[in-house]
């Protein structure tokens, strides 16, 4: 029950193989493996017997010494199988730490050397500072160590990396991706770097899409259908951020207290959480912003051509809109909704909602179409209307007397026959 066969049962490579998760073509190469560790483990211990079997060390001979070189083979393989298992994070750690360790003990050793004790004494200190430090800079060394385990490679080999990396992170908030023109952005690579998505957020927007409001529901799926399609992008990381801000319950405080931890920068076009951001001096990259830098620039005096959409506030004022959405305000056009008209620019306002233009109806194109329309109703009103053959001509009035047309005198000049 307990021989080979059952230990080889009861190993990970043979559960993996009952379980089938191991392929049948890694088998071989797994069992080759693990022999030639085995082989090699074996030639060391054979090494560390025949050294001390073959040098005597502490004045031992024979099997004493022997099972000297037994023991320090064991130590050796314990230690692999422990280092085994060990984060790289806490073996750097613990091996700067030896090192130090080693060389607060080097300096102790060199002011002992110096003094008139005893040579039993100063050997006694020796060691016991070599000890005492080598192990506490081991042990410190690989619990610190734990503690960067997060950082990238990059950022341990560059020394500049982290504040670069950290300037380049920016937090994604629930908005932007609700909004959808992240991604068109993310496209033309205006935005580069990574881009953090907290934990806290998407479960807001899973939230969202979750909801018994219909049109909650369809703004929430439409935000994950966005992530998803960010996901694709080439050229994109989008990196999913597991820390969490205690303390807070607001998902916007949360964003801008992780913000200030990690200095990076918030990207929203939520106008209340660009307020806060700026006030406690985060950067923030707003996307309602950017759509209005890049409107074009409209000067008073200049014309367009509008479709009048709805009424306005004031009494004789319209509404309509560009392209771009920017409202345009125009004046005495109340009475032409649902018509396109041309207007002059009379001011252009920057509010924080977005630009708002105003105007005023082209008197010059006004004139112009109202004479055309005069003309064409002028031209309709000598045509024949209706189906009655009635002119709109008044009939002229004649006499009931005839005319003798020997009377009349078609030569005037000449005299009467």
């Amino acid at each position: 029950m307990n021989g080979p066969g059952y230990r080889q049962a009861d190993s990970p490579l043979s559960e993996s193989l009952l379980h089938g998760s191991v392929p049948p073509s890694k088998v071989r190469g797994l069992l080759s493996q693990e022999w030639d560790f085995w082989v090699i483990r074996l030639a060391l211990t054979g090494a560390s017997v025949g050294l001390c079997f073959a040098l005597r060390p502490f004045s031992f001979h024979g099997l004493p010494a022997a099972g000297l070189g037994f023991f320090i083979a064991m130590v050796i393989l314990l230690a692999e199988l422990r280092l085994r298992h060990a984060e790289i994070s806490g073996l750097v750690g613990g091996a700067v730490g030896v090192v130090l360790g080693l060389l607060v003990s080097l300096l102790i050793t060199l002011v002992v050397s110096r003094t008139s004790e005893p040579e039993p004494t100063k050997s006694f200190i020796e060691f016991a500072s070599l000890l005492s430090f080598g192990y506490l800079g081991l042990v410190i060394g690989t619990r610190r160590g734990r503690d960067v385990r997060h950082i990238s490679l990059a950022a341990q080999a560059n020394v500049a990396a982290p504040a670069a990396a950290t300037s380049l992170m920016k937090l994604v908030d629930t908005s932007v991706l609700i909004d959808g023109r992240i991604a068109d952005i993310c496209e033309t690579h205006f935005l580069d770097g990574s881009l953090g998505l907290p934990r806290f957020v998407l479960h807001e927007l899973q939230m969202v899409a979750d909801s018994s409001d219909s049109l909650k529901r369809q703004r929430g799926r439409r935000g994950l259908e966005v992530l998803q399609r960010m996901q694709k992008m080439p050229g994109l990381e989008i990196r999913v951020l597991d820390d969490d801000v205690s303390g807070t319950a607001g998902v916007d405080q949360k964003l801008v207290e992780l913000a200030r931890r990690t200095g990076s920068k918030i990207v929203t076009n939520d106008y209340n959480l660009n307020k806060v951001a700026r006030v406690q001096n985060i950067p923030v990259l707003n996307i309602n912003e950017l759509a209005n830098a890049l409107k074009p620039a409209v000067l008073p005096g200049e014309s367009m051509r509008v479709l009048i959409l709805r009424e306005g506030k004031e009494p004789t004022q319209g509404v309509a809109y560009l392209d771009d959405g920017t409202m345009v305000v125009v004046d005495g056009a109340r009475r032409l909704i649902n018509r396109t008209v041309d207007i002059l620019v009379t001011s252009v306002h920057q509010t924080p909602a977005g630009k708002m233009i105003f105007g005023r109806l082209d008197e010059r194109a006004d004139s112009g179409a109202v004479r055309v329309a005069a003309a064409a109703a002028g031209a309709r009103s000598e045509t024949v209307i209706g189906g009655n053959s009635h002119s709109l001509r008044q009939p002229r009035s004649e006499s009931s007397a005839a005319i003798d047309p020997s009377a009349v005198n078609p030569y005037p000049d000449s005299d009467p026959m």
